[in-house]
Parts: structure tokens; sequence; C-alpha cells
């Protein structure tokens, strides 16, 4: 199988850029599930229902993963409650609406299990991700299982891509922005990157205008964030599979005509 996995979309650039580039980077690549993160994607905060819905249904996206912005948009829930292709992190505390992980059937048979978890390092209080994502791989089999990985810290995301080396197809981080030049595949056959990176304006810091980010370190109290505009990139990485291991990951990058 051919799976192709976006990194954090960021706001109207970010969306701008699946909508740009998707439907060619699938034929392009001939490619066969599609995983997004999308918990920057309304204004650089959360994800609404509109746009999860316009991903699903009309660009064919498999399945959305989140992070710590996943229920920052205003009534989201129900359609967490309601949509299992879009994912939450796992590792939130029993009782978090939604789910953490979902599996979905090819058209050629195969069973892809996606689980969404988030890190613990300097990120807001979830469960243990290493114990989280233990548990599930005892109760859930499948020809193939993506995890998104969205950590601060590129220890912890490491360290989660050799604790799960062998036993799942990729280990792919999300949440810092910032695309790291790791992608390999592990001796156990795992594909890995530490961070894929946003889709977004790459001007500012992180996706927001460089302005409000800077006014947080130099002063008491901060400008309001919002969504930085130029040098929009689209960062993804296509993994191929061979049976149930990796066979290779490569770095995509696109920007906006």
């Amino acid at each position: 199988m051919r799976v192709l996995v976006l990194g954090d979309v960021v706001g109207e650039p970010g969306r701008r850029l699946v909508e740009t580039h998707l439907p060619g980077l699938r034929r392009e690549h001939a490619v066969d599930f599609v995983i997004i993160n999308g918990e920057n994607a309304a204004h650089g905060h959360g994800i609404s229902e509109r746009i999860a819905r316009q991903w699903f249904e009309e660009l064919g996206v498999q399945v959305i993963t989140t992070g710590n912005h996943a229920f920052d948009v205003k009534d989201i829930v129900p359609y967490y409650q309601v949509e299992s292709r879009l994912l939450r992190p796992a590792n939130y505390p029993p009782g978090t609406p939604g789910n953490g992980w979902v599996k979905l059937h090819t058209p050629g048979g195969l069973e892809v299990l996606v689980i969404n978890l988030m890190g613990r390092v300097h990120m807001p209080t979830c469960d243990d991700p290493f114990r989280c994502v233990d548990g599930i791989l005892a109760r859930e089999r499948a020809d193939l299982v993506f995890i998104d990985m969205h950590a601060e810290a590129t220890s912890e995301a490491q360290a989660m891509g050799h604790y799960l080396d062998g036993r799942v197809t990729a280990v792919l981080g999300t949440h810092t922005h910032v695309p790291t030049l790791d992608a390999k595949v592990l001796p156990g056959g795992t594909a890995y990157v530490t961070d894929i990176g946003m889709v977004g304006p790459y001007d500012g810091v992180i996706g927001m205008k460089k302005e409000a980010s800077l006014s947080r370190f130099l002063k008491v109290k901060g400008e309001r964030w919002d969504v930085a505009e130029g040098d929009a990139q689209l960062h993804a990485v296509l993994v191929v599979t061979e049976g149930r291991r990796a066979a290779s990951i490569q770095r995509i990058l696109k920007t906006l005509p």
C-alpha cells in the first residue's frame, strides 16, 4: 500500500494547500490511503465539522488525527461522537468524547489501524502513551498500523519510534510544525520521522504571525495569535508498505503557485 500522511494543517493557508495539492498528489504517487492531522485547521486552533466533512466527502481523506487542540472549536464534540474517522489522542483520560483509534478496510481487503497518541513532555495532562498503545495493540489486530505521535519533545517521539519498531508500520510525529530530516525505516521495519512538518505558512512562528509570537516572549501579556500568510508549504510523507512492514518513507514538499 501507498499511504500519504500530511502534517498539521494550519489555518486557511494550510487548507488551501490541501485543496490545491491533495488530488494531484493522489494521482502522482498512486496513493491508496490518506491521513491528515487537522488540529490547527480552523483559524490555527482546532478543527470544525465543516472542514472535516469537506476533507472526508470531497477530498477522500480516510482519517483525520488531532492533538492538544482537538476540542478548541466550539460545538465540535458532537461530531467526534458520531464520526469515528476524526480522532483525538487515545491517551486522553477515560470519558473523553470521541475515539483515539479507528480501524478501516481498504478496497483491496486490508485492515488499516490508525492510532492517535499525544506526548506528555511539555504538553497538557494526559495518560501514558506507551502503556496506552500497548493496550490498543493487545486488543486490536490489523494488517497495517499507523501512529500519529503528537509530541513536543523530540526525545519522546524518538523513544516511541524505537518502542514500537517491528510492532507497527509507521510512527509519524506531528505537533512542532517544524519538519525534521530523520525520515527512515527502523531496523524492525517501522517507518519513522520525528515531525512531518506543518501544512501552512512558514514566514511566521509555527504558523502564526511573527509579531504576535515575538510579543509573547518580550511582554508580560502577548498579543493575540493570528495565522501567518506567506511562504505556504505542504509537508507530507509517503509510506510504501511491503506486507505488514514499511518498505520506504519519502518526504514530500509542495508550495502554492
